[in-house]
């Protein structure tokens, strides 16, 4: 008797790249709404910045641009981890995560360190500038904390042998997630430390 081949496996679908995409997509217009929130009030206040900075805040912009420069290496770092794995290196791609989560702190302490040498406060007698740069930058850093828990998410998958060389995809999302919260930084960047 004969009979037809097997029919071939159904392509597996790319569920968490397809929600770490979504996220991204939230994510994006969540921070276009808080710059456009900044940029609003800034045009209110009388569009200067010599109207919109209180006095006595003073950003320091060697911190804000290393930490931009920061971002740039860690999404190189999350696309190693991708090269490494696409190969089959659990080695290096464990090192590339390990480096990742390690440019993903240091970049949330950059942040922290710019909030504290400005000198910007939340209280109640503060103006509409501290409100949106808090604002701004504490949504960025919730963001690269959210990559931080899945950038050690990964690497326990990829310790636990969970991803390979045929299924790249969580490293992937992982990378476009950091390419995410780059892009978000060079925003917050540009507008919140460069514009004023």
């Amino acid at each position: 008797m004969l009979a037809l081949p097997p029919a071939p496996t159904p392509a597996r679908p790319r569920m968490q790249l397809v929600a770490t995409g979504l996220v991204c997509a939230a994510g994006s217009m969540l921070m276009a709404v808080l710059v456009g929130a900044y940029l609003w009030f800034r045009s209110e206040s009388g569009g200067t910045t010599a109207t919109w900075v209180p006095d006595g805040v003073a950003t320091p912009m060697v911190a804000a641009t290393t930490l931009l420069f920061t971002m740039v290496g860690l999404c190189v770092l999350a696309q190693w981890a991708v090269y490494a794995i696409a190969r089959d290196d659990r080695t290096h791609t464990l090192q590339a995560l390990g480096l990742t989560f390690v440019f993903g702190v240091a970049a949330v302490n950059a942040q922290a360190y710019l909030w504290r040498e400005s000198g910007i406060t939340i209280r109640t007698d503060e103006t509409a500038y501290a409100v949106t740069v808090l604002s701004l930058t504490g949504t960025w850093v919730a963001l690269a904390v959210a990559g931080l828990v899945y950038t050690v998410v990964m690497a326990f998958r990829s310790l636990g042998g969970r991803t390979s060389a045929k299924d790249v995809e969580g490293i992937a999302a992982l990378a476009m997630y950091w390419y995410f919260v780059a892009a978000a930084f060079a925003a917050v960047w540009y507008v919140v430390y460069i514009l004023k």
